[in-house]
């Protein structure tokens, strides 16, 4: 099994790349961000590694982060959600992205996927929710990566968390991923100072 694979990049097509690793060239299907990230033919790039084994084919698949594959796999555990439907996903909602919009069962975001249904869409927040906390740092939080595409606001109890983080200093943006993180991690809303006082720590580990 290839877990990663270093080498030149050899061509970039639509929704693949050939790595040339000791004049090897692995073909290596990826998202669209995946592709538009590679620097030009000629120059060495590292890309994460899932490898899937069919009888009649061997298919890898490549990925910046190893976050962005865990989502990859974790996206395939629901029914109806193959790789070409999880890269879908990952050419559209950036890793930040995708966890918040689960975390907040989004269904939106993630339907603006080709491919993905308003059915399929709620099935995969819907399931993901409890999953995703068991991937490390997936929100990226001291960075503020990412711009939620069709993003629905936070509601409740995890609205006024926010409210209270940003009241406190914090950007809208941090606010919004640490108590997303609170969240997916939990797996349910917590009680608003439960809430903030989570965020604030999620908030304090990743400065």
């Amino acid at each position: 099994m290839i877990g990663k694979l270093t080498g030149i990049v050899d061509e970039i097509g639509t929704d693949f790349a050939v790595i040339d690793v000791g004049g090897v060239g692995y073909v290596v299907h990826c998202a669209a961000r995946v592709l538009s990230n590679l620097p030009q033919p000629g120059q060495r790039a590292t890309l994460f590694v899932e490898t899937q084994m069919r009888e009649d084919a061997i298919k890898l698949f490549g990925f910046t982060t190893s976050e962005e594959r865990e989502w990859f796999r974790l996206m395939q555990t629901v029914q109806g959600v193959g790789a070409k439907v999880a890269l879908s996903i990952l050419s559209t909602l950036s890793v930040a992205d995708l966890a918040r919009a689960v975390a907040f069962e989004d269904k939106a975001a993630v339907g603006r996927a080709q491919g993905v249904g308003p059915k399929l869409a709620a099935r995969i927040t819907a399931e993901l929710k409890d999953k995703a906390a068991s991937i490390s740092a997936p929100l990226h939080i001291a960075r503020g990566e990412g711009t939620v595409v069709g993003f629905t606001k936070p509601q409740g109890a995890a609205a006024e968390a926010v409210s209270a983080l940003v009241n406190l200093g914090y950007s809208q943006a941090q606010a919004s991923q640490a108590i997303a993180a609170v969240v997916a991690r939990e797996g349910k809303e917590l009680p608003l100072q439960a809430m903030i006082r989570e965020g604030l720590r999620a908030l304090s580990s990743a400065a």
